[in-house]
């Protein structure tokens, strides 16, 4: 009861900050850059506005997707330039096969892919959002830039995920999002980005990045699996254990994400899923998805945002800045 309680303060802590987007006319927007350096900037990560911003935005969505199956009728007119964008870089994948390489893993047509983005993330933001938004293009592009794996190493994991969602962060922040469109954003934006960072890692063989084999959650995701078992809890019908049966997976891929990374992770592993993936068979033997979802997100603080191998990756700028707030602004509950 008290981590419920937690988690809807948290929510709308992050909603009180959203409701009131940055003044983009007057925003003093700067290119963001790395500033976690050595093991000591971790404490100061810990503390920091972009950290506190960060994990509000994780539970304000984890919020506003709890009980909700993903069955939207249509596409929000804020959204479409969004989905829109996405598609576009979906089309690429299709544009630029892999190449013929003796090694088995990371094509580097994957590195090609890459380098359109680099030369037309300026365009395709200009595109995707009204003109009065433009002058934020500059920062929030590394964000997205960065969120779809590493050209050098042909690899993504979490690190990348995180800017995505950092991307999404700072939609919100300078008004491209309504909060009102929480659960559509994360259902269509977030959702069709996870589609297609499925498809590059396929298409291109990407490696996992920074993978504990099985004995961590998923070589590439964290994030739709939180959001995931928030969309499960109090499901009158599929249960935790319920996630390693072929036939609820099939029948509920789409409208709950969490099944649908399994549905993915039976796709491209073989042999017993307890074996390939133990964390999350481990998982499936606890008995509520309120529990699931509250030990995911402890998970994640302590896997991944405490991580400096994963940080050392992050962008700050102005708009998720890489400083501790005043006392009054802060709170030890993040």
């Amino acid at each position: 009861m008290v981590f419920h309680f937690i988690q809807k303060i948290l929510a709308w802590l992050y909603l009180s900050v959203i409701m009131s987007c940055v003044n983009v006319d007057e925003f003093e927007f700067v290119p963001p850059k790395k500033a976690v350096l050595k093991m000591s900037d971790m404490e100061v990560w810990e503390k920091s506005e972009a950290y506190l911003e960060y994990m509000g935005f994780i539970m304000a969505m984890n919020e506003a997707v709890k009980h909700q199956p993903m069955k939207l009728s249509e596409t929000p007119e804020r959204l479409k330039g969004m989905m829109d964008l996405l598609k576009t870089l979906d089309d690429w994948v299709d544009e630029i096969p892999p190449i013929e390489q003796p090694q088995r893993f990371g094509n580097k047509a994957f590195r090609t892919w890459c380098s359109k983005l680099n030369t037309e993330a300026l365009q395709l933001l200009h595109k995707a959002l009204p003109e009065n938004l433009h002058r934020a293009v500059p920062e929030i592009k590394e964000y997205l830039v960065e969120s779809f794996g590493s050209a050098s190493r042909i690899d993504y994991g979490t690190g990348h995920e995180m800017a995505f969602c950092m991307f999404l962060c700072c939609l919100f922040k300078i008004g491209a999002f309504e909060r009102s469109q929480s659960m559509e954003v994360i259902f269509l934006v977030f959702n069709s980005y996870l589609e297609l960072v499925r498809k590059l890692q396929t298409v291109y063989r990407m490696e996992p990045a920074g993978s504990r084999g099985v004995w961590s959650l998923d070589d590439y995701q964290f994030i739709p699996f939180i959001w995931g078992s928030s969309q499960l809890i109090d499901h009158p019908r599929i249960e935790p254990r319920s996630f390693v049966q072929p036939d609820i997976v099939e029948s509920f891929y789409k409208d709950y994400m969490f099944l649908g990374c399994i549905k993915f992770i039976n796709q491209v592993k073989k042999g017993p899923f307890a074996e390939h993936s133990n964390q999350l068979w481990n998982i499936s033997a606890v008995g509520y998805w309120s529990k699931v979802n509250q030990g995911l997100i402890k998970m994640y603080k302590a896997e991944v945002l405490s991580k400096f191998p994963v940080i050392q990756h992050v962008l700050f700028g102005s708009l998720l800045p890489f400083r501790i707030p005043p006392k009054e602004l802060s709170t030890s509950q993040y």
